[in-house]
């Protein structure tokens, strides 16, 4: 007896399930769905915070080191050095966050940075002598140099078509921490001194260890360290926070299909080489 035909309508389901299983997607691909939500803006507005905190962290250089010169008869050249400090602390901190926001995480890397720059910029305010406030500073260099993890951070949750407008919309908070240190020193100098500039510059960087908890770490980085499950996890929130629905398939990262298109374009080359040997032999 011959079999019953199936009918097309089943036949038609089954491919396109298998198409589904077969189909997938890159973290690019989920973000260009995704798009600019408002996922992506409480992104932006904690890294912002960040921007801001790194701005008046710096901007206040040029207030403080005039007030510490004159209440403790430093010269010149000592007061200059307050300054420069920072900048060689920020020199070491670039590279060494850098590294460990690259091998253990982007969340792992400006958690480290907060608590140095809140923990030190505190700390500089009770300072009793020009060689303890040089080396708190010096710390407070080495968290400044772990600004780029965050912006880094921010990027890696917008789609690669909009990066560019973004990164300068991104800067704007640069400004905001400037005007705002300069108010503050304006109204905090006169009355109370820099000692209390330096602890209120440093509430931005506690804001950030305050919800430093519901921040999720970045689905590339994840995704390059070949944690999946967690990426997708980030993906789909991202998707429902952001009212869209998440691509068909399963994540694969960029490595991978690299990889697989080395490995195709190698069968490609060794095929044509065989071929061509075989036509000489003949």
């Amino acid at each position: 007896m011959n079999k019953p035909a199936s009918p097309p309508g089943g036949r038609l389901s089954n491919e396109m399930m298998e198409d589904e299983q077969s189909a997938t997607y890159t973290v690019d691909d989920a973000l260009m769905s995704s798009g600019f939500g408002r996922y992506q803006i409480l992104i932006l507005s904690y890294a912002g915070v960040a921007w801001i905190s790194e701005a008046m962290e710096m901007m206040l250089l040029s207030f403080v080191g005039p007030s510490v010169q004159l209440e403790w008869n430093l010269t010149a050249h000592q007061e200059s050095m307050i300054t420069s400090v920072v900048f060689v602390g920020e020199l070491i901190g670039a590279y060494s966050w850098g590294v460990i926001s690259d091998n253990y995480g982007r969340r792992q890397g400006f958690l480290f940075t907060a608590i140095v720059m809140s923990g030190a910029g505190l700390l500089s305010a009770f300072a009793p002598n020009y060689a303890s406030l040089m080396a708190l500073r010096f710390l407070v260099g080495i968290g400044l140099g772990g600004g780029p993890v965050l912006s880094s951070w921010f990027l890696e949750f917008v789609p690669a078509p909009t990066r560019g407008r973004w990164m300068v919309i991104f800067s704007v908070f640069w400004t905001v921490g400037t005007i705002f240190e300069a108010s503050l020193a304006w109204a905090v100098m006169p009355t109370f001194g820099w000692r209390w500039l330096l602890a209120l510059s440093s509430v931005p960087s506690f804001l950030l260890l305050l919800f430093y908890a519901i921040t999720p770490e970045s689905p590339r980085f994840l995704c390059m360290k070949g944690r999946i499950t967690e990426a997708v996890d980030v993906l789909e929130k991202m998707a429902r926070l952001n009212n869209v629905p998440m691509p068909s398939g399963r994540l694969v990262s960029d490595k991978n299909i690299e990889l697989d298109e080395v490995s195709e374009s190698a069968t490609l080359l060794a095929s044509a080489a065989a071929g061509s040997d075989g036509g000489g032999k003949e």
